[in-house]
């Protein structure tokens, strides 16, 4: 059962990462689509930074006995290819996703909410409704279980952690590296 405090500490934290979302102009349309046209790295680099955060703070939290993980839930390779692909390409065409159409919808934007909320409702329709004639198969195939990489890799979560913070600054220095010589080329 969930406290109200659990509650409220969500809803801020909800809140909060929507404020970011929009101060980081990821609420409009065209940062969103030109990520996809591979012109515009800003969405990619706030969630990357969000995810190394993330995992820089949360082992050393479990282990201090502050937060319990919750149950993973079973690692399907083709259902998750499957399933991003799917993501990817309505975010590509909505020019939004969840969270960013949240955060349009909160600064009061119809064009995030209606086709939001009615994007959100097609595809947990359809999702139900042909999720006993396809998940079967695709549980069948790269079923790893419930594992995260450090333990399917048997190594440590902390280096882990190190590898793909060094991974995300590599990628953000290359895709600046990028940036820079596209700029160079234009003048």
């Amino acid at each position: 059962m969930l406290s109200v405090k659990m509650i409220v500490i969500a809803l801020f934290l909800g809140v909060l990462f929507g404020f970011a979302l929009n101060k980081a102009g990821l609420t409009k349309y065209h940062k969103i689509v030109n990520q996809f046209r591979l012109t515009d790295f800003t969405v990619l680099k706030f969630m990357m930074t969000a995810l190394v955060v993330t995992m820089i703070g949360v082992y050393p939290l479990r282990e201090l006995g502050v937060i319990t993980f919750p149950a993973i839930p079973e690692t399907y390779v083709l259902g998750n290819l499957v399933g991003g692909l799917v993501f990817g390409v309505g975010m590509a065409l909505a020019g939004f996703c969840p969270g960013t159409a949240m955060a349009g919808a909160g600064e009061g934007k119809w064009d995030y909410i209606v086709p939001g909320l009615l994007g959100f409702l097609t595809g947990a329709v359809l999702f139900g409704l042909t999720y006993s004639s396809f998940m079967p198969q695709l549980k069948a195939i790269g079923n790893y279980g419930n594992v995260v990489l450090p333990d399917l890799w048997h190594i440590s979560p902390y280096l882990a952690v190190f590898v793909f913070a060094l991974m995300a600054l590599v990628l953000f220095y290359l895709i600046d590296r990028v940036g820079m010589h596209r700029k160079e080329k234009k003048d």
